[in-house]
């Protein structure tokens, strides 16, 4: 999508504080004991309240209203009897729609103390995001998100996941200009344009290459194995700074 008129701003600013608020409820909400289904129903239990459908539900037949992916998972976990413990890192995906609009964003929480270099990836991995969303601005080449990404992974000794890519949003869950690596890609040669809307979604990992299917057709596990993080903003390119459309408030 690339917004042109100020009420598509308007509805992509409605629906990107709903997931916002949604993830930021559920990522309180986490505690040792509580099996990653009674999480997804306080995620469900917001969007119904926002009037919001979840978007990997209502698009793809997702079992879940979110994906809740914990440690050897890093996406599309599906909500279910799985307890969650302490010093797991469990990853929250929350994506939905209002009003015809689409948003998107996720992040990684600690359950109370983790290993010292879990917490740095937890960190680090927010980072990545951030640099990769400072790189969007119109005119400016989409390969840069990924340049920028992979020379701090590469700085800091981790690797990244090269198979789950960021993507344009907005009239659709996954939508033009397609997937947007999050990693370097020598041939990719499109530029951002004023107004598009976009997901910023780098998957940084202790040694993981590669997101590979479970058996079930929607869990996807680290390839090799190894722990990996994400942090997710729905973001719009302007002329000057992006704006992030997936803040609570």
């Amino acid at each position: 999508m690339t917004i042109t008129q100020e009420h598509e701003l308007d509805g992509m600013r409605v629906i990107g504080r709903i997931v916002a608020n949604t993830l930021q409820r559920m990522g309180a909400a986490i505690e040792p004991g509580m099996t990653t289904a009674e999480l997804d129903a306080i995620g469900r239990q917001c969007l119904d309240e926002a009037e919001a459908v979840s978007a990997p539900e209502g698009e793809y037949g997702f079992p879940g209203a979110t994906c809740i992916s914990v440690n050897e998972v890093i996406a599309h976990g599906i909500p279910g009897d799985r307890v969650i413990r302490a010093g797991d890192l469990v990853n929250i995906d929350v994506s939905a729609s209002k009003g015809g609009y689409f948003s998107d964003t996720g992040a990684t929480f600690r359950v109370g103390p983790v290993r010292p270099q879990l917490d740095r990836l937890c960190k680090d991995g927010k980072k990545a995001m951030q640099i990769g969303i400072a790189q969007v601005g119109a005119g400016k080449p989409l390969g840069g998100i990924g340049q920028a990404i992979g020379r701090f992974a590469d700085q800091r000794g981790y690797t990244l996941v090269r198979n789950l890519a960021s993507h344009g949003i907005g009239h659709s869950l996954h939508e033009e200009p397609g997937e947007i690596p999050t990693w370097p890609v020598r041939s990719e040669r499109r530029r951002i344009q004023d107004g598009l809307v976009l997901t910023v979604e780098p998957f940084l990992s202790l040694g993981a290459l590669w997101a590979e299917e479970a058996d079930d057709g929607w869990t996807l596990l680290a390839e090799p194995p190894a722990p990996a993080v994400q942090y997710e903003h729905t973001i719009v390119a302007t002329k000057g700074k992006p704006i992030i459309l997936t803040l609570p408030g």
